[in-house]
């Protein structure tokens, strides 16, 4: 038989940890206890701390009320006290009217303003006066042992005049501004002057004391633990009444205006009151406002669930409103987060490339159907960029496109951080627009533009054939004229060598000159820069007098030339500008051709011409020479000198119209003016201006 087991003892714990582990334990108990206690403490301290907020709040919205009251009343009483004085004013002007009703005379004068000075005691003194203001008569208050001396009051004369002259104007009464009157032996009070108007032209004014004025017309009530005074506009204190204020009171203060006819015064009304006595209401204050707070409660309770209800509603609407409009856009739109994933595109841009919003929501990161092949490294790297934070161009910037069935097609990207409410970046938002029809309108512009300047060069050599038709009529005419002139005196054996010589040399020079005509009229049409040199005026009027001459002795015409003394040279073209005298000549020889016009003289005039401008822009610096061109003709109408200088318009049968519009535009590349006006005593003079060189 095996012995009963025998149970052995463990190993006995140190006493030293076992204590560590009691204390351990104790003091995470003390610790719960005490953290429980804190919390308990710290909400009755809490709602200590709110209950007196609450009692301080009341008290003090108490005490607020009971002041509001007090001012509210001291307001009431101001302005009865305002309405009084004004109607006690308006009494005083019609005791003066009635005075002055019946017909005031000299006799009746003493009896009469006595009584009304005993009825009025703010009156300090009332006088008649005639037109001029002077005193014919003067009755001082029986209230005052010292009357006010007249010598006191001449300062304030000037405004007793134009409260005179006011009240004359207006047909009524008016006022002076205060002014402040010295009184004998004493200091002084601050009065002010009543003018009104008599029938026959003289005045009746009544001086008041400001002070009595408070004092008779004011209700002796408002005065009664207050301070009733008169003041300006400004602040400026002129006379007062009633209580001092005392020491540990509150002041109560108040204002209104008192707007006469001539002068303007303000009553106020300062009030002294003791601290709000508001504690015997406390409880009833406390009641209405906890049940005032429940119902307020309830009411925001109320007004908060009707606040969601609308701002869901509108919430649904604006989401409506925004699928309706992304909807509508023929732009397309895409939204990616910073990761490059498409989180959002609208249905133009599925239109635009051909792929359904499930297709492109579900592509991978970094990758899109609608990008071509071939450039698809070059979007990886626009996207590696923009993920790295870069920023693109503000103006956009082009790229191509691949649809679902495989065409391209360019675009145009505009794109900008996606910034949430809280102002944090939550990706990008780009708006991509199909520029295809762009291209194919611009390149048809493009072709389109191509035609017109091709139809513009074939009028431009339209236009040089009729400028070369027409200025090269006159040279070729004085080669014909200088060729017969030749021809009658070879036949005839009249004339020597010398003559002969001569002809065939204004042969030449025509020849020459039509050579000339050629060069400057085509570089006139290909609009180039000529070279341009000094000219003296007197060589620019020879080299066009043979010519002149020609016609005007087919036309019987005398020719005056008249040079300023001393003139300097111009900066022109020579060729052109002998062209433009040349057409102005002819043109002035042609409008004297009339059978009942006998003296017929053509005037070539040269002088210095002043500066030109107009008075919207300012004037040229350079300095000019006036040439000018008259003739006594019959002038130039109204309605042709509108249209005077339109190219191919002209009066007459065999006129190109070209003469002076080629005149203007050559005068104009000079930078001078071409004008005609009426030439007295019958004709036209046109004026043309060119720089001094």
């Amino acid at each position: 038989m095996s012995a009963p087991p025998i149970d052995t003892p463990g190993p006995a714990l140190p006493r030293e940890n076992l204590a560590t582990r009691l204390a351990i334990r104790i003091g995470g108990q003390a610790f719960l206890r005490l953290r429980s206690v804190w919390q308990r403490w710290f909400l009755w301290v809490l709602l200590a701390v709110l209950v007196s907020a609450l009692l301080v709040t009341v008290v003090w919205l108490a005490g607020r009320h009971e002041a509001e009251q007090v001012q509210a009343a001291l307001d009431r009483d101001t302005a009865d006290a305002a309405a009084d004085l004004r109607a006690g004013l308006q009494r005083n002007v019609q005791s003066l009217h009635a005075l002055q009703s019946t017909g005031l005379d000299s006799k009746r004068w003493a009896t009469e303003s006595t009584a009304l000075m005993r009825g009025h005691r703010e009156w300090l003194r009332l006088e008649w006066r005639d037109r001029a203001l002077r005193t014919v008569a003067a009755a001082d208050t029986p209230y005052r042992v010292r009357s006010v001396d007249d010598d006191n009051r001449r300062g304030a004369q000037s405004d007793v005049a134009l409260a005179c002259a006011s009240a004359r104007k207006t047909d009524g009464a008016a006022y002076s501004p205060s002014h402040y009157v010295a009184l004998p032996d004493s200091g002084g009070i601050e009065v002010m002057e009543l003018c009104v108007p008599m029938d026959n032209g003289d005045h009746l004014i009544a001086t008041y004391t400001l002070r009595d004025v408070l004092i008779e017309l004011v209700a002796p009530t408002l005065r009664r633990g207050q301070e009733v005074s008169l003041t300006e506009p400004d602040g400026t204190r002129l006379a007062s009444v009633g209580t001092a204020r005392r020491s540990g009171s509150r002041v109560f203060s108040t204002q209104q205006l008192i707007d006469l006819p001539g002068a303007a015064l303000v009553l106020r009304v300062d009030g002294w009151r003791a601290a709000p006595d508001v504690f015997p209401n406390l409880l009833t204050g406390l009641v209405t406002a906890i049940s005032i707070a429940l119902v307020s409660v309830l009411v925001l309770l109320a007004r908060d669930t009707r606040r969601r209800l609308r701002a869901e509603n509108e919430l649904a609407d604006a989401l409506a409103f925004r699928k309706a409009m992304e909807d509508s856009v023929i732009t397309g739109l895409r939204a990616r987060d910073l990761q490059g994933r498409i989180t959002y595109v609208n249905p133009a841009f599925c239109e635009m490339v051909g792929f359904s919003a499930e297709e492109l929501i579900q592509a991978g990161v970094g990758e899109a159907p609608y990008w071509p092949t071939e450039l698809a490294h070059e979007y990886q790297k626009r996207q590696t960029h923009r993920l790295a934070g870069g920023m693109p161009p503000r103006e956009g910037f082009e790229s191509v496109f691949m649809r679902k069935d495989g065409s391209r097609f360019p675009v145009l990207i505009f794109e900008a951080p996606l910034i949430n409410a809280h102002g944090v970046q939550t990706g990008w938002m780009s708006a991509f627009i199909d520029v295809s029809e762009q291209r194919r309108v611009e390149e048809l512009s493009r072709a389109t533009q191509e035609r017109l300047q091709a139809s513009a060069r074939l009028a431009t050599v339209g236009e040089m054939a009729s400028l070369l038709s027409h200025e090269l009529t006159q040279p070729l005419a004085a080669i014909a004229s200088y060729a017969s002139g030749s021809l009658n005196l070879l036949q005839g054996a009249r004339g020597d060598g010398a003559e002969v010589a001569m002809a065939v040399r204004r042969i030449a020079e025509q020849a020459d000159r039509a050579g000339q005509v050629i060069r400057s009229v085509h570089d006139f049409v290909r609009r180039r820069d000529r070279t341009r040199e000094p000219a003296a005026p007197q060589a620019l009027i020879d080299a066009v007098l043979p010519l002149v001459r020609l016609q005007a002795r087919k036309l019987g015409v005398r020719i005056d030339v008249v040079l300023a003394d001393v003139l300097p040279a111009v900066l022109c073209d020579r060729t052109l500008v002998e062209q433009v005298l040349l057409n102005l000549a002819r043109n002035a020889m042609q409008a004297m051709d009339m059978p009942e016009l006998r003296d017929r003289v053509l005037t070539l005039r040269v002088a210095r011409a002043g500066r030109i401008g107009t008075p919207d822009a300012p004037a040229d610096t350079r300095q000019w020479l006036e040439f000018s061109v008259a003739d006594i003709g019959s002038g130039i109408d109204a309605e042709v000198a509108v249209r005077l200088f339109t190219a191919f318009f002209t009066t007459r049968a065999d006129g190109m119209g070209l003469g002076l519009s080629l005149c203007r535009t050559v005068v104009e590349q000079h930078g001078g003016v071409l004008m005609h006006e009426p030439h007295q005593p019958r004709g036209t003079v046109f004026r043309f201006t060119l720089p001094i060189a």
